[in-house]
Formats: structure tokens, C-alpha cells, sequence
């Protein structure tokens, strides 16, 4: 089997997480700066098989799209263009972004490691991951 990728994007860095090859376990793999993002994906599908790039999908509490989701169609036309060959699916990422601050809380982070915001975007993407597992 190949991995699935899930990418928290964000428009100055993007986390990025990753499933083992049994698409069992979701693990965050790193957080990269978004001006990089393509080379970086290009540059990782030629190591790793993967099948689908899962992208998070910020809505309101209303449902309505998120000030962010015009940046986030303009990557994914850029990704498609790029990387054609593996599938993109959306996935819901409300809430992933407080879920991850309490996740590092609750694993014992001291303050200034929570402030890390790369982490919380690496956690995000985590998060963003293990839902769409969990909803297989």
C-alpha cells in the first residue's frame, strides 16, 4: 500500500503528517514554509509512494468557507498542475488547530514549547489525518 499525505496548509507555513505504509498510523512528519510546499511534495513522492493528498478544509461555525480558502484553491490548482497523478481529497479542519494547542498540553509541553507554532501545525495536519482514518 502507499501513504496518504495530509497537508494543514497555512499561508506562511504548512504542517504536514503522514500515514505509515498500511495507512494505519497518522504521524506528523514536519511543518515547511508554504513558499516551499511544491518542491517539498515533488521532492518526497519521489522517496515514498503515496495515494492521496488529504487537504484541510477551514469553515466557519456557520459552514461557510474560511478567509484562508481562497489561498488554499489557488495551492490546489498548483498541485494538481504539478503532482496529477495522486487524487486530493478535502477534510474538515475545524477545531484542529485548538485541538492540537490542548493535545501539547496535555502531553506535558512546558509554555514556550506550545508557542512553537510549527508544531501546532504539524499536530494539525496529525489531526486533519487521523479524522479522515477514523471516517474510513
Amino acid at each position: 500500500m502507499a501513504r496518504i499525505l495530509a497537508i494543514d496548509f497555512g499561508t506562511k507555513r504548512t504542517g504536514i503528517a503522514v500515514t505509515d505504509e498500511l495507512q494505519i498510523i497518522a504521524s506528523g512528519l514536519t511543518t515547511v514554509n508554504t513558499k516551499e510546499l511544491l518542491s517539498f511534495l515533488k521532492d518526497y513522492i519521489k522517496k515514498e509512494t503515496v495515494e492521496l493528498f488529504l487537504i484541510g478544509e477551514p469553515k466557519q461555525m456557520d459552514n461557510s468557507a474560511s478567509e484562508s480558502e481562497v489561498h488554499i484553491i489557488k495551492f490546489i490548482s498548483k498541485l494538481e498542475k504539478a503532482i496529477p497523478n495522486i487524487p486530493i481529497k478535502r477534510v474538515d479542519e475545524r477545531f484542529t488547530s485548538k485541538m492540537a494547542f490542548q493535545t501539547m498540553i496535555d502531553s506535558g509541553l512546558k509554555k514556550n514549547q506550545r508557542k512553537n507554532k510549527a508544531l501546532v501545525d504539524e499536530i494539525s495536519a496529525t489531526l486533519i489525518l487521523q479524522s479522515y482514518l477514523y471516517s474510513k
